[in-house]
């Protein structure tokens, strides 16, 4: 069970990943790209959360915390600079 529980969350996490990547390259906008790297960072602290959880240890919680920190700071960061810019316009 072990076994098929990692490489389903393995694909899972990977097509999450993968689709994350095409809009961030394929975004028309700066928004669909800032959603799309915070939907990325969203994916990794989920995998790294599941390889915990799998594993079950609670190492890498820093680690989780740090993510999360940034993706926030990131995301508002962004949004903030993209509606200032929409402003000038």
């Amino acid at each position: 069970m072990s076994t098929f529980l990692a490489v389903t969350l393995t694909v899972l996490f990977s097509v999450t990943a993968l689709l994350a990547l095409i809009r961030l390259f394929r975004g028309p906008s700066l928004i669909d790209r800032v959603i799309a790297a915070d939907m990325l960072l969203a994916t990794m602290v989920g995998a790294v959360g599941a390889e915990a959880a799998v594993n079950r240890h609670a190492t890498t919680l820093p680690v989780l915390v740090a993510l999360s920190m940034l993706g926030f700071v990131g995301s508002v960061s962004l949004v903030r600079f993209a509606v200032r810019d929409e402003g000038e316009a």
